[in-house]
């Protein structure tokens, strides 16, 4: 049979339009969830003895846990540390250790650019204002937060009764142990424990690296991977009478590094992630908080890229800012495309159908927590135009123009000149008002920037309010972007300060009736802000009740098979080395000193793949062959930044700093089959040290785990 062109078109269209669709969804239907989409972050409340036994032969002992326990800590700045001598030499990431830089410096000094190194114990630099916790002591406190909780008839109570009974513990351990104690929630509620920390507040800088080989690669080379980074720092505590603290558990060094299929464990404090969440929880956060936040970050970002190139004379500064917010841009986006990928919901749908089954099939808990699910759903359609009003309305400096904020204190300034003076707020009152006025729009206002992110915030509200809202219309018109802006700054008084200034001198009520589209929408907003807010912590509280419900459930059917989700407290994850596809072909498991050069020598010297002198002109004696940094199946996420990764006789065979853009949906789901752990290697550690360095104090001291005399 021999068709004509346009039998086969409409069979393609035919294949494209049903066909297609219903393969994809017959494929979805059989997507199956694992036990461990939950991850491995396991608690030391709950140490998975027997899974560890069962899936790799090694059965830690209670002394082995008590021991890495204690050998790790919770850095202030939201980081792990750990101590690697028996005199209180710590280690961290370099990216850890940032904001300390300038603390410690001194005149003349420039540690990003040349590091630092302490030669001897009174040459090491105290860092103001930064501590480590270090674990010290935890008990379990469900029974009581949940009688609390039980006692109260109406939401309001059972809130205010958990309230009240966690402050009642922390005071009373507090009391009891001399310890800084916290209340730790696992489960979604379905436990609950006090944390006691021993804090340290002395800490001292003793080694760092020079920024470029620590973060060789910058933005660009950020959760990708192979990796070329030196991200450590090393710091000592000390103790309150000012000596090197004894630190009785520590990790040992290793020189050999971690071994081909060898079990490793990251030890470390996961920031957050939300695993355990509803299908309906992760879709609203996929259609409101991710949504939002990846826009902001993603159109930022880019319009920063583009001002580098129209403005080549600040292209550093504008380089800069996209470097402080890379990070959190790489992490929405990810996020977002993640949680719209069908199969990853396909597979969290499945992980739900399978307790939801099991409740179903339990009269018990089908009486008592059969509706769970349908609830939290029914909030969150609710929420979902709290929020979005919510999003629109509130503006952050760090994103938004400044006209906004500008209309904000006109508004403010009209609503105080109502008042008799002895009312108004004091810094309205015995002032010149000359003065004042010609103070609430600055002198100068950085043009490029504020008109630029005007066009990003008008289509922001847009996104949120919709076309149809009257206040879209008021700002925006039919217009998007940058005709929308260039449309608004001629319309309003606030496109320069010589029009902003006549407009402060109208009377009070002209000013606030003004049909000025920046005064009229912060003045019809700013009322109704107060009162979303208020309606949105209502949800969020009677979601909150549901979710512990939802936590009790989980903990009767999986008890601790699975790991509850991170909250900054210490976590144990296994994992091995493990390849994964990328770009066509497979990951190494391991980077070299020789891929370093290869990525200096190909990038032809340039940023982010420059090198500092030291390493660009290495000595000859530095065995390039030396692994660098490696990829393992450990589960981690922010706040694992500076975890120490260990073996099984608790030796440092790695410092994890970062993740591969697989990891980045870590926050809502652990996929093994391509999220990574990256790391630096021990012995490149100590093979910088040794030979680029020549920091031969702390190089013996990591070696034998004593400090050199």
């Amino acid at each position: 049979m021999k068709w004509n062109k346009l039998q086969i078109v409409t069979s393609i269209l035919f294949l494209l339009l049903f066909v297609q669709p219903l393969l994809s969804q017959n494929k979805l239907k059989n997507v199956k969830s694992d036990i461990f989409d939950t991850g491995k972050m396991w608690t030391f409340d709950y140490p998975p003895v027997e899974y560890l036994t069962k899936t790799y032969g090694f059965t830690p002992s209670e002394e082995w846990l008590e021991d890495v326990r204690l050998s790790a800590l919770r850095m202030n700045i939201g980081c792990t540390a750990s101590f690697v001598s028996a005199n209180g030499l710590m280690m961290t990431n370099n990216h850890c250790a940032v904001f300390s830089r300038k603390s410690v410096q001194k005149e003349g000094e420039n540690l990003e650019r040349d590091g630092f190194y302490a030669p001897t114990l009174e040459e090491e630099r105290k860092v103001p204002n930064m501590s480590v916790e270090q674990l010290v002591f935890f008990t379990d406190v469900t029974e009581e937060i949940q009688a609390a909780v039980d006692s109260g008839k109406t939401t309001e109570e059972k809130i205010n009764n958990k309230k009240e009974k966690i402050k009642e513990l922390i005071s009373q351990y507090n009391d009891e142990t001399g310890l800084d104690c916290q209340f730790v929630s696992f489960f979604n509620g379905g436990k609950y424990s006090i944390y006691g920390y021993k804090k340290y507040t002395d800490v001292r800088l003793v080694f760092e690296p020079e920024q470029p080989i620590a973060s060789f690669g910058g933005d660009l080379d950020n959760f990708t991977y192979p990796r070329y980074d030196l991200d450590c720092t090393f710091f000592r505590v000390y103790d309150d009478d000012g000596k090197p603290v004894d630190s009785e558990h520590f990790f040992k060094f290793s020189s050999e590094g971690v071994q081909k299929d060898e079990v490793i464990f990251s030890v470390g404090n996961p920031g957050r992630t939300q695993r355990l969440k509803t299908v309906a929880q992760l879709e609203y956060n996929r259609d409101i908080t991710y949504r939002n936040r990846a826009y902001l970050f993603d159109e930022i970002y880019n319009l920063y890229g583009k001002l580098e190139k129209q403005y080549p004379k600040r292209a550093a500064e504008f380089e800069k800012f996209r470097t402080r917010i890379g990070n959190g841009q790489k992490v929405f986006h990810y996020i977002e495309k993640g949680l719209n990928d069908p199969y990853l919901i396909a597979r969290k749908k499945d992980f739900e159908d399978k307790i939801k089954a099991k409740v179903k099939a339990n009269p018990e808990l089908n009486n008592e927590y059969g509706t769970i699910w349908s609830s939290i759903e029914t909030l969150r359609k609710e929420l979902k135009p709290v929020e979005a009003k919510l999003a629109a309305y509130r503006y952050s400096p760090f994103f938004a123009s400044h006209y906004f904020g500008i209309a904000g204190k006109i508004i403010d300034y009209a609503e105080q000149m109502k008042l008799p003076e002895d009312e108004r707020n004091p810094k309205y009152q015995g002032v010149n008002m000359d003065s004042l006025r010609n103070s609430i729009y600055p002198d100068s206002i950085d043009v490029v920037l504020n008109n630029a992110r005007l066009q990003i915030q008008l289509d922001y509200i847009r996104m949120n309010l919709g076309d149809e809202n009257e206040f879209v219309k008021k700002l925006c018109g039919n217009l998007h972007g940058k005709q929308a802006a260039e449309m608004l700054l001629k319309k309003s008084v606030l496109g320069s300060k010589e029009k902003a200034d006549e407009f402060l001198k109208r009377d009070p009520d002209e000013i606030l009736n003004s049909d000025d589209p920046f005064i009229y929408f912060v003045k019809n907003t700013k009322s109704e802000i107060g009162k979303l807010a208020k309606k949105a912590k209502e949800i969020r509280d009677t979601e909150s009740v549901l979710e512990n419900q939802l936590g009790k459930v989980l903990f009767e059917i999986y008890g601790t098979k699975i790991p509850p989700d991170a909250n900054f407290t210490l976590r144990l994850s296994d994992g091995v080395l493990k390849t994964f596809a990328y770009n066509g072909t497979e990951a190494v498991t391991k980077s070299t000193f020789y891929g370093l050069y290869n990525r200096y020598y190909g990038s032809d010297k340039t940023y982010p793949w420059n090198l500092p002198k030291r390493w660009a002109e290495p000595p000859a004696k530095l065995n390039l062959a030396t692994p660098f940094n490696f990829i393992s199946t450990n589960d981690i996420v922010g706040g694992n930044s500076g975890s120490a990764v260990i073996n099984k006789n608790a030796e440092v065979v790695g410092l994890a700093f970062d993740g591969n853009v697989h990891s980045i949906i870590g926050n809502f789901i652990y996929l093994p089959e391509n999220n990574r752990m990256v790391s630096v290697a021990s012995q490149a550690i100590l093979e910088a040290l040794d030979k680029v360095y020549n920091a031969k104090r702390i190089y013996e001291e990591l070696k034998t785990g004593k400090m050199v005399k």
